[in-house]
């Protein structure tokens, strides 16, 4: 007969321990039973009846507002031919263009408005770009909202009224996690406990598409932080506006997403419903903007021709043939896996001389890996470029730890190039001076450069070998910095959780930007593009990461063509510039045991966890120009340590709590690598 310890190790324990948390959970949640059938059709029958059908234009299809964008498209139709198809393409690098090209496109509408996104909130961007939905949908234009689950508008009230707002808007909701539309933390931990797999399984596409003829993809979702209206955050984004035949593929790509059976209207949520067949439709309220007149501005500029024509039409480039990849929702289904993520390697595979990369979140899945070190042993190896986010401005300090962990493998194994974000760029698209906040503290104020104190003398000294003039040196860069700490300053402290949304319920503080050394807005990274070899230009949502592997549906536009890689290429460029990131390169060797320390470090970093030796093989360094200094170096070119100033791992982070953290993930985090 067992003894009572022996019982209490078996499998059947560790069963019976497993369903008594679950039904612990359930037991939690007696308001959180699932409709019915008859309820959920009851429901929707609610959201139909209260919907509006009146229309604001007695003509549908004529009531739209010319655009210069939508008569891209016309043009590039007529110049294509099954044989020789037309496009025209535009980046979006500035947030204020990427919105006001939104609106524009949306006014014009005649017949269709297609939306997929993974975020859409309640701030004033989201509300605007509501409101334009609905003015479209009042007009006779048919709309349909796809947004993911896990990043949909934050209150249950909303989502009902959008749901009985207009008949002509159509929202669903992707994915529905225990079906409903919000979930609160027990029913989070529930999910996270019966169907992690399922609750990973995310769509990150984006794509808003008018009449079927005109597209805007990239990063962007719908919340301030994208559109340069962040009070104390914003994103460094990027989005490709295309006009022409190629439209007509993502039109069917968006129809698969939206017939799929994931894709759940509104009213048929639990919660959603519930309240519906409890309270009725709620009338949806004319918004409260934050800032009214960043609204205004903006509605007004949407209708101007001339600041249309300036901004974005005259930087338009025709271009041949355009290629839409995407994950399709079988993805998630288990018969279609890496659909996007393949064609993307294809692409890197197939460089001869050189991949620029951008990604915000450096965690390569291991089939990336293998591919970049079989690049990198070619006897004709082409250069790999990184530009990537420092910990200073991403707003995932988990999965930078993971990538700090990896930067032996990636310069040495990979060959890499990394260029890390700095959370106040000098040169930076995203538009300066749009929060109030630390306004004298935003990208392109006056505060002084980091390197505006180092004289030749200072540099001659270090480049002679003097140990005294680096501390030197050192020091002045640091105290050109306002040093206030900004620890438990309320923005700094809001989860930012983004495309790792399925974490959302971790702690705020793993969720948050690190503190730093000074205040005002930062900036984070959050561009997903690739140019190779000066010909082909890529813009999407891949950000070539496990998750994008394995969890997440993607997008990406691909247009070989030199003229537009060419200004992609020097938009990327732009954010790798000294004043924009730091360089990151192999720290000085110490001067004894140096073998022993480099394979220790090696040993350690390939261990699943306890990575714990302290001296990490790459560090961050900070451009010193100078007479013998003209221009950047790459970090393999022989002057580069005479050019260059070690600012340490972690720059303008004040370390604290944070530091510490990041040292333990870098440990102990491995094992997070396919789920981040």
């Amino acid at each position: 007969m067992k003894g009572p310890s022996a019982q209490g190790t078996g499998p059947g324990w560790r069963a019976r321990v497993r369903e008594g948390v679950l039904l612990a959970l359930v037991l939690l949640l007696p308001a959180c039973a699932g409709l019915s059938n008859a309820q959920r059709a009851r429901a929707q029958a609610v959201a139909v009846q209260a919907q509006s059908t009146g229309l604001s234009c007695d003509a549908p299809g004529h009531c739209a507002s010319p655009s210069p964008l939508r008569q891209l498209a016309a043009d590039a139709f007529a110049r294509s031919t099954p044989a020789s198809p037309r496009h025209y393409a535009l980046l979006l690098d500035r947030g204020d263009d990427a919105l006001l090209a939104r609106l524009n496109l949306l006014r014009s509408a005649t017949a269709s408005v297609d939306v997929q996104t993974y975020i859409f909130d309640e701030d004033d961007a989201g509300r605007l770009f509501l409101q334009e939905l609905l003015a479209a949908a009042r007009r006779g234009v048919h709309v349909r909202l796809l947004i993911d689950q896990l990043a949909a508008m934050r209150h249950v009230d909303t989502l009902a009224a959008v749901a009985a707002a207009h008949a002509n808007l159509q929202v669903r909701l992707y994915n529905p996690v225990m079906d409903t539309a919000r979930l609160s933390y027990p029913e989070y931990v529930l999910a996270a406990a019966c169907c992690w797999g399922d609750l990973n399984r995310r769509m990150h596409t984006k794509l808003l598409l008018v009449d079927g003829a005109v597209g805007i993809s990239g990063g962007r979702n719908y919340q301030n932080d994208y559109y340069d209206w962040g009070e104390d955050y914003n994103f460094r984004d990027r989005d490709v506006l295309v006009a022409g035949p190629v439209a007509r593929v993502m039109r069917a790509d968006f129809d698969l997403f939206w017939d799929d059976d994931r894709s759940t209207p509104l009213a048929q949520l639990d919660d959603v419903g519930r309240l519906l067949l409890d309270h009725g439709a709620p009338v949806l309220p004319t918004p409260g903007y934050d800032r009214p007149d960043r609204v205004d501005a903006v509605r007004a500029q949407a209708g101007d021709a001339a600041v249309l024509q300036e901004r974005l039409v005259s930087r338009a480039l025709e271009v041949g043939e355009v290629r839409y990849l995407s994950d399709t929702p079988e993805k998630h289904g288990g018969t279609l896996a890496e659909g996007t993520s393949r064609s993307l390697r294809s692409l890197i595979e197939s460089a001869r001389e050189e991949v620029l990369m951008q990604t915000p979140y450096l965690v390569l899945s291991p089939t990336a890996q293998d591919m970049f070190r079989e690049m990198h042993e070619r006897p004709d190896a082409p250069r790999i470029v990184v530009s990537t986010n420092s910990l200073a401005a991403t707003d995932a300090f988990i999965v930078y730890a993971l990538s700090h962990k990896y930067k032996r493998r990636y310069l040495r194994d990979f060959g890499f190039h990394i260029y890390e974000y700095k959370p106040f760029p000098k040169d930076s698209p995203v538009h300066a001076g749009v929060a109030d906040a630390g306004a004298a503290d935003a990208p392109g104020s006056a505060a002084p450069g980091p390197i505006a104190d180092v004289t030749r003398d200072d540099l001659a000294r270090v480049q002679a070998g003097d140990p005294a003039a680096a501390a030197d040196v050192h020091r002045e860069l640091r105290e050109q910095y306002d040093r206030r700490s900004v620890v438990g300053r309320a923005q700094y402290q809001r989860a930012l959780s983004r495309e790792y949304r399925a974490l959302r319920f971790s702690s705020t503080a793993a969720n948050s930007p690190v503190p730093l050394e000074r205040s005002g807005p930062r900036t984070g990274l959050h561009a997903k593009s690739l140019v190779i070899d000066g010909r082909i230009g890529v813009v999407g949502t891949h950000n070539f990461d496990p998750r994008g592997d394995h969890y997440n549906t993607e997008a990406a536009v691909v247009i070989e063509d030199e003229a537009f890689a060419r200004a992609l290429g020097d938009s990327i460029r732009r954010d790798i510039e000294p004043a924009n990131s730091w360089t990151i390169a192999r720290r000085d060797k110490p001067p004894v045991f140096s073998g022993l320390d480099y394979s220790l470090g090696k040993t350690f970093e390939y261990l699943p966890v306890f990575d714990v030796w302290p001296w990490r093989y790459a560090t961050s360094y900070e451009f010193m120009p100078g007479p013998a200094c003209p221009h950047p170096l790459p970090q393999d070119d022989p002057g580069f340590r005479a050019c260059y100033q070690p600012v340490g791992d972690f720059p303008e982070v004040d370390l604290g709590l944070k530091g510490l953290t990041t040292r333990i993930f870098t440990a102990f985090g491995a094992g997070l690598a396919p789920i981040l």
